[in-house]
């Protein structure tokens, strides 16, 4: 399959999809479950940051999960949770989310709409939240939550040459998934760059993979 042309991923052609969205069906939908709970409602921010003038260098905000977090611990992440029965929409509990996360404060984002709900094994119903992020913010991670902050090109998530596929059985059912393995140049303890591997997949995996379906198909013109 092809990528996302550049520029399809311009700032201008994001708002023109999300205001004459094409019909379209997400890849993926849920994943076996593998809780008892109850369903829970929850929304993430995916915050698309505009760095440079050139479109090629824009970004994908994500997380690291602190490792002692109950579910999902360590794993990467959109900025998000739970709605909470203050929050007006999903939209509120993405924005308030992530200022709690990383302190990415509202002013700095554009909402531009919303993906299909997606289903975790752990019974969370997720809602994706499509945003702009303009890139004079400064962000004050919560410990509590975060462990770490980095940000990935948005052409690289939209190219489906990076995207992987997994297949396996787990307790007599058969689990698949995706994953988008990045590997991010940073300086190191004696000042030499060296490769850090972030391992993008499951959930997250999933979402960005139905956003590349929808900017994919029938490309804005």
């Amino acid at each position: 399959m092809p990528a996302v042309p550049s520029a399809h991923l311009s700032p201008h052609a994001l708002r023109a999809r999300f205001a004459k969205p094409p019909v379209w069906q997400p890849e993926v939908e849920r994943e076996t479950s593998f809780s008892t709970r109850a369903p829970a409602q929850a929304a993430v921010l995916v915050p698309i940051v505009m760095r440079g003038t050139d479109v090629a260098q824009s970004t994908v905000l994500l997380t690291q999960r602190a490792t002692h977090m109950s579910t999902h611990s360590g794993q990467i992440a959109f900025p998000g949770g739970k709605v909470d029965r203050e929050d007006a929409n999903h939209q509120a509990t993405a924005l308030r989310e992530a200022q709690e996360e990383v302190g990415l404060a509202p002013q700095h984002v554009q909402v531009l709409g919303e993906l299909p709900v997606y289903v975790t094994g752990t019974a969370f119903w997720v809602t994706p939240v499509i945003a702009l992020v303009s890139p004079d913010f400064e962000l004050t991670p919560n410990p509590d939550e975060v462990q770490d902050v980095f940000e990935v090109p948005l052409s690289f998530l939209m190219n489906p040459a990076n995207h992987r596929r997994h297949q396996v059985d787990w307790q007599g059912q058969q689990r698949q998934w995706f994953s988008m393995p990045y590997h991010e140049a940073r300086l190191g303890p004696n000042g030499q760059s060296e490769a850090v591997e972030r391992f993008i997949w499951g959930a997250t995996a999933a979402m960005l993979r139905n956003f590349y379906r929808f900017l994919v198909v029938n490309p804005v013109q």
